[in-house]
C-alpha cells in the first residue's frame, strides 16, 4: 500500500496543483474606463420598448429619450453607465440621435440597444420594429 512518505508527497502534490489552479483564475472584471468607452463604436440591432422603472432607479415615460443598454454591459460596468448619453446612428439613413442610459435590456446582444419610442421615432416609425445601428457613449457629463 502507500507509505506515510508517499501519502505526504501525494498530499503536497494535490495542494500544489490546487494552488496553481486558484492563482491562475481570472481576476474579476472591472468597469471599463468611461474615457475608453466613448471611443468604442458598437454595432447591432436597435429596437424599441415602453420604459417604466429602469434598472437605474428612475421612472421614465414613452416621451423620455431613454436607452436600455445590453444587460451584459450594464452588469459588467456595475450600472456605472446610468445617466450617460449615447449617440446612435441608423446605418441605413445616416440619421443620428441621442438617448440617455436609464435601463438594461436582458434580450439585447452585446451591440444592441432598446430605445424608448421618443428615440426610435426620430429614426423610423415604430412599425419598422428593428434598425441596424451603430452607437457609442458620450463623455460623462455631456448632454445634448
Amino acid at each position: 500500500m502507500f507509505t506515510v512518505a508517499s501519502r505526504v508527497t501525494l498530499l503536497l502534490l494535490v495542494l500544489f496543483a490546487t494552488s496553481l489552479m486558484v492563482s491562475s483564475a481570472p481576476a474579476p472584471a472591472k468597469p471599463l474606463d468611461p474615457e475608453l468607452q466613448k471611443r468604442i463604436t458598437h454595432t447591432g440591432r436597435g429596437t424599441w420598448f415602453y420604459p417604466g422603472m429602469g434598472n437605474c432607479g428612475v421612472e421614465n415615460s414613452v416621451d423620455d429619450p431613454i436607452i436600455a443598454i445590453p444587460e451584459s454591459l450594464y452588469d459588467e460596468n456595475n450600472g456605472s453607465n446610468c445617466g450617460q448619453w449615447i449617440r446612435i446612428t441608423d446605418d441605413a439613413s445616416g440619421k443620428t440621435v441621442y438617448g440617455l442610459t436609464e435601463d438594461s435590456c436582458p434580450s439585447c446582444g452585446s451591440g444592441d440597444l432598446d430605445m424608448s419610442p421618443a428615440v426610435f421615432q426620430q429614426m423610423a416609425d415604430l412599425s419598422v420594429g428593428e434598425l441596424s445601428i451603430s452607437w457609442s457613449f458620450m463623455e460623462r457629463g455631456w448632454s445634448p
